[in-house]
């Protein structure tokens, strides 16, 4: 079977507010008050809970990675707990998976986000059972970059993992679609978008609506 992978953060979803939210719960606990702001910084937030609070205690002039990693498991406690107040799916984005569906094509989720975060979160946007598969950022011993959770991914959803594409958001994604082999494609909706072009992927997806057409394209 052909499958479709989807990058989470940034590509089905925009997550920024509730991630921005959970890290400045803990500057607040610092006492350094709200650091980061949406959306001027939800690009930041799309990079994971460690970029989040590394940039923010550079601009507070308190940036030590023993904080960092200190910080990272209350950021991910906050986020736990509010993990759905702001985040939204983006337009087209369920009509798109269920049209590649239809057509066929096996559909999963390869994300840098920790498994159990994915899994509540898809769950409480009530999508998660148009998934095959998804795998996460602590679902392997590897991660995105490396090639193996997509391969992962395709396999779970029933598919060929020479036979993908991953459609993602950042470089990450496209570092890890060159490493696997397989087409990528990049969506330019999301706080990123601007810099997708520049990475050079298979394609570039403007709307979701354009998706179908586009991977029969890239897998015929």
């Amino acid at each position: 079977m052909r499958t479709v992978i989807f990058d989470l953060d940034g590509t089905l979803a925009d997550t920024s507010g509730d991630l921005l939210a959970a890290a400045n719960a803990c500057f607040r606990q610092m006492g350094h008050g709200d650091v980061l702001t949406h959306p001027n910084d939800a690009g930041i937030a799309l990079r994971g809970g460690k970029r989040m609070l590394t940039e923010g205690l550079k601009r507070v002039g308190a940036y030590r990675e023993a904080t960092v990693e200190d910080y990272y498991p209350v950021l991910l406690d906050a986020y736990r707990e509010a993990i759905d107040l702001h985040t939204f799916l983006y337009p087209g984005a369920m009509d798109a998976v269920e049209a590649l569906k239809v057509r066929g094509y096996g559909v999963g989720i390869c994300t840098n986000k920790p498994e159990a975060l994915a899994e509540q979160l898809m769950r409480s946007l009530g999508v998660r059972d148009a998934f095959a598969s998804l795998v996460g950022a602590d679902s392997l011993p590897v991660r995105k970059p490396d090639p193996e959770p997509l391969f992962e991914a395709a396999r779970r959803a029933g598919g060929d993992p020479a036979r993908t594409v991953l459609i993602g958001d950042s470089d990450t994604d496209r570092n890890t679609s060159s490493a696997a082999g397989v087409p990528s494609v990049l969506v330019t909706f999301g706080p990123s978008g601007e810099d997708m072009a520049a990475l050079r992927p298979e394609a570039l997806l403007h709307r979701y609506e354009d998706l179908p057409d586009m991977i029969a394209q890239l897998l015929p």
